[in-house]
């Protein structure tokens, strides 16, 4: 399975994750997000950026391969309207922090295949950089990535 991650170009490379707290993840805590699709991770880039930052920065997109023999764990929509119908607000970052940080520590697979906040009907999926599976996860390509400007004001 393909997925695919936008970040600055010098970061591209970067296989442990910076360890800033996101939506499923707390500070201190290294995952790496990817998207399940190029047009995913791009609407995620432009929502949790200023708008010109994206003009600015010299961004790539890493298309990475996770082979058919990795466990992926999933967390439904179900389970997360379950926990809290407003479970993508940002107000609820704590409950999938906790989903993460759990995920991370207990280590049972490489991959957390989350349903996007963005849209619900398409998934992210987070890599666990300590997990032994990690390694079978490869980089296929790094290629420029530019933003359209229509995207978002500058």
């Amino acid at each position: 399975m393909k997925v695919y991650r936008i970040s600055q170009t010098k970061y591209a490379y970067d296989r442990k994750g910076s360890g800033i707290d996101g939506r499923w993840n707390s500070l201190g805590q290294y995952v790496i997000y990817t998207g399940g699709s190029l047009a995913l991770s791009c609407l995620e880039k432009v929502v949790h950026s200023v708008g010109t930052s994206l003009y600015t920065g010299n961004f790539s997109v890493v298309i990475i391969d996770i082979p058919d023999n990795v466990a992926i764990k999933e967390i439904t929509l179900k389970q997360l309207v379950k926990l809290d119908e407003n479970w993508h607000k940002v107000i609820n970052y704590p409950y999938t922090q906790q989903l993460g940080d759990t995920w991370l520590q207990k280590a049972e697979t490489a991959v957390l295949k989350v349903p996007s906040a963005i849209i619900d009907m398409e998934y992210n999926y987070l890599l666990n950089p300590a997990h032994p599976d990690y390694d079978k996860i490869k980089i296929t390509s790094v290629s420029k990535f530019t933003f359209d400007p229509r995207l978002k004001a500058q």
